[in-house]
């Protein structure tokens, strides 16, 4: 078949031969045209590529001007952005929405499962659905839960903390004979009834009460509620837990959410459940009359706002936030133990963090009262526009804390020692230089007051105060409630651990080694003193 195809085309060349062609001049004309020919292709390819490049070089150009920022972008992990996993029902729908633009403004590429991710972000607690990715977790990767974060956020298990700051509660039916005996001594008391897995909540009598309903308790309604401008409201505490044993605590301290009933409470009645308790389509600061004038005309927070209005009438405010961050506190050191038991099926404690929403309310004594820990709380703002901001501001705050949002772009993964001890080194966390370099320390880590010095710190601690030490850098508008003291730079001068208050006498070993830690940073620096 190649032959014949090859006759073939030397018959048809023949048949057409050039009809110009001479064959006594024909390799003198046929030369200079063949040199042109290529000269004149190899030009138009040379200008070709030169286009191509200007082109290219214009496009550069055109995308450095859009993106002046990737200009200095360079260096060993410039092409390398860190990684979040949002997991949640339906998370495309829009309650996530301020949480995938949060962690957009820091940086973060979206990944999935599958992605060598740094981040886990669930909306649902993670602990089942997830077990075998969260098991695995590697040393740098963070994830939004602690396992055992039920311990608070469950209704009944929170209920019934031995505090004075959350009202009185009762399983039932396992404590039916005690609430009624209880109901003898106080008669005049009112009850609501509430289940774990619902969220109505209605006043009863005694007699109207389910006591023979599993899972369920009886709670103690807080009657007298402050009012402003005639409606019962709530507050919302943004509670942060770093670190279990040692267990520390913050609070977003400078903002909170405030929910308004959207009916007046008076004239009173407990079949009415819109004007006692706070639903999705409540009221919120902005259209309470009393208290336009500081958040819409001044620009105050919310939190501002509320503390602005309290004071002009008369209300110790400051007492009022000492008792929630009191409680906040207390409710999480109760629960620490629960927590360390389920830790134990874990690599390490340090992947987690948790956040949650603490809601009070008030009597018009400006006593408080914890009504509810919501896990995951609500960061939508599909009701209220306007709280994107507070939305974002927390959400960033609580990035910022726990070390994701951070200064530092290298990857979580490959931060090298240099890179670590430029965050926090050794030296970021000597406290106590008298006592460390003291006779009794220089040789015996036996001493309570030696346990912290340098040549007394195990790696697993080190890892724990460098942790300490880098909240507290990047806390923002955080505020540390635990470890917790009330003491003035000079009287921590002058602490000694044993002439320490009772409180931190009851304390276990390591959240005793932290407190004194914080003690010492603040000998050191006023702004570690609260």
């Amino acid at each position: 078949m190649d032959l014949y195809y090859r006759k073939s085309e030397t018959a048809m060349l023949q048949e057409h031969d050039h009809p110009f062609k001479k064959p006594k001049t024909r390799g003198l004309i046929s030369r200079p045209l063949s040199l042109v020919v290529i000269i004149v292709l190899t030009l138009g390819v040379l200008l070709t590529l030169l286009n191509i490049y200007e082109l290219h070089k214009m496009r550069e150009d055109y995308a450095a001007h859009l993106t002046p920022t990737m200009e200095a972008k360079e260096g060993k992990y410039a092409s390398k952005q860190p990684i979040v996993w949002i997991e949640g029902k339906n998370k495309h729908s829009g309650y996530l929405k301020h949480v995938y633009a949060v962690f957009d403004r820091i940086g973060y590429a979206v990944g999935d499962a599958e992605s060598d991710w740094d981040v886990l972000w669930s909306h649902e607690y993670p602990f089942e659905s997830l077990s075998k990715k969260i098991s695995t977790a590697k040393p740098h990767q963070k994830i939004n839960h602690f396992p055992g974060s039920g311990y608070i956020s469950n209704k009944v298990f929170l209920a019934t903390t031995n505090t004075s700051f959350i009202p009185k509660a009762f399983k039932i039916p396992s404590e039916t004979k005690k609430f009624l005996a209880y109901t003898k001594r106080h008669p005049n008391k009112m009850w609501v009834q509430k289940k774990n897995t619902h969220r109505g909540v209605k006043i009863k009598k005694t007699n109207e009460l389910d006591l023979g309903s599993t899972g369920s308790f009886v709670q103690q309604y807080i009657d007298k509620p402050l009012l402003i401008d005639g409606r019962k409201f709530d507050i919302g505490i943004y509670a942060i837990i770093t670190s279990i044993d040692p267990l520390r605590v913050y609070i977003v301290d400078d903002e909170a959410l405030y929910r308004f009933c959207t009916k007046n409470y008076h004239p009173f009645d407990p079949y009415d459940t819109k004007k006692y308790v706070v639903d999705d389509d409540y009221i919120p600061v902005w259209q309470m009359p009393s208290l336009m004038k500081y958040y819409t005309d001044l620009g105050f927070s919310f939190k501002e706002t509320f503390s602005m209005y309290l004071k002009s009438k008369g209300l110790d405010y400051e007492k009022m936030w000492m008792d929630m961050r009191e409680t906040v506190a207390t409710v999480a050191l109760q629960k620490e133990n629960n927590f360390i038991n389920i830790l134990k099926k874990y690599r390490s404690s340090r992947n987690f963090f948790e956040m949650m929403r603490f809601d009070f309310v008030l009597d018009e004594d400006l006593n408080v009262y914890l009504m509810e820990a919501n896990m995951s709380p609500n960061l939508s703002s599909a009701h209220f526009s306007a709280n994107t901001r507070l939305y974002e501001h927390v959400i960033f705050n609580l990035l910022s804390l726990v070390g994701i949002a951070r200064s530092v772009t290298s990857p979580f993964e490959n931060s090298g020692e240099d890179e670590r001890a430029m965050v926090s080194s050794n030296r970021d966390i000597t406290v106590f230089p008298d006592w460390c370099s003291g006779k009794k320390c220089q040789n015996n880590c036996l001493p309570e007051k030696c346990h912290l010095c340098s040549q007394c710190l195990t790696l697993d601690l080190k890892k724990s105060l460098k942790a300490a030490y880098q909240e507290h850098m990047n806390r923002r508008g955080c505020r540390r409630v635990f470890p917790y003291f009330n003491m003035t730079q000079h009287e921590a001068r002058h602490w000694k651990p044993e002439k320490a208050n009772t409180e931190y006498k009851w304390l276990n070993a390591r959240n005793k080694v932290m407190y004194m830690w914080f003690v010492g940073k603040c000998q050191q620096d006023q702004s570690w003193c609260s």
